[in-house]
């Protein structure tokens, strides 16, 4: 049987930012650097990092509100940042040269993916309850994914309001998108058609946090929600696979190792959780943090690390062996 995935802490950087993070990715390695990490912030700046010692590389400004979402391409060479100023500014990793200035209205970027291949960015758009695909060889959108609106005869502005998107996640093959809805829905694309496809139901609070499963596991979708739970789903075949309950308030971000063996989730809690697929349950629970953690994020390749980011101003790094 194989062993379970075991975090020890690394380094934590108090005061990484001068507000709250909101927001972490990692830039995968390139010839010339290793991989290093992204962080976004209330205090409108975007960070990079260097891995082990969680060095600090070089801040960017530019944004005049607070950054939500950063985004890294899969070539590690360029990456996205998007801001409460309804700018997303895309810029070359190593030299911070701004390649793209994307607009959208405001607060309708509150997540956004390079699709794997890269030839894509996923925007998840809030209130106008769709995902906006950018092309990005030529950064102009290509297309714009829309949530089906509630059935009925007068559609409330109740309604659309619970649409309100906050999250999205590419597939490993890049055929499908899944979003998550201020109401708890879960929408799938395909993307290829343009098409939605189906919702996958189960939770009833906000979904802010989705991660697809590696290949060969690709249409198992992982789902964080305010109700407390990381759902798994079959994204193809609309079943829910299993549930899991362990943190003691809202779910804020979910992601799956390199390999696939193991998740983690970061909440209101304060807690970072580690958990087993097998037992449905967390193995590890890490409280450096001292206040809710935005986001978790394991660095790609070897799967060896994981970051996790907070409302405490501070970044915490673990090593997973």
């Amino acid at each position: 049987m194989a062993k379970s995935m075991k975090l020890a802490g690394l380094k934590s950087v108090e005061n990484a930012h001068d507000e709250s993070v909101w927001t972490a990715t990692w830039v995968p390695a390139t010839d010339s650097r290793p991989a290093l990490l992204l962080t976004g912030s209330l205090d409108e700046t975007v960070k990079l990092w260097k891995p082990d010692e969680l060095e600090l590389v070089r801040t960017n400004t530019g944004h005049c509100l607070g950054v939500v979402c950063v985004a890294a391409h899969p070539s590690g060479v360029i990456a996205a940042s998007a801001s409460l100023d309804s700018l997303v500014r895309v810029f070359d990793v190593d030299t911070n040269f701004t390649i793209a200035t994307l607009e959208a209205p405001p607060s309708e970027v509150w997540q956004m993916q390079f699709d794997p291949k890269g030839t894509t960015l996923a925007v998840a758009g809030g209130g106008s309850a769709s995902i906006k695909l950018w092309d990005t060889a030529t950064w102009r959108l290509v297309a714009t994914l829309s949530i089906p609106r509630p059935e009925g005869p007068k559609p409330s502005d109740k309604s659309s309001s619970k649409k309100f998107v906050l999250s999205v996640a590419w597939s490993p093959d890049g055929r499908r998108l899944a979003c998550g809805s201020m109401d708890g829905t879960i929408s799938i694309f395909d993307v290829a058609r343009a098409k939605f496809l189906h919702h996958l139901e189960g939770h009833y609070m906000p979904v802010r946090s989705l991660v697809f499963a590696p290949e060969p596991d690709s249409w198992t979708l992982y789902s964080a929600s305010d109700d407390g739970h990381v759902h798994i789903y079959d994204a193809e075949g609309k079943a829910i696979i299993g549930a899991m309950s362990g943190h003691a308030s809202w779910v804020l971000s979910v992601d799956v190792s390199p390999d696939g063996e193991a998740l983690a989730t970061g909440s209101s809690d304060k807690t970072v959780r580690l958990w087993d697929f097998k037992m449905r349950a967390a193995i590890q629970t890490m409280s450096n943090h001292t206040d809710q953690v935005w986001a978790v994020a394991f660095r790609p390749g070897q799967g060896d690390r994981l970051a996790s980011v907070s409302d405490d101003k501070s970044i915490s790094l673990y090593h997973c062996s």
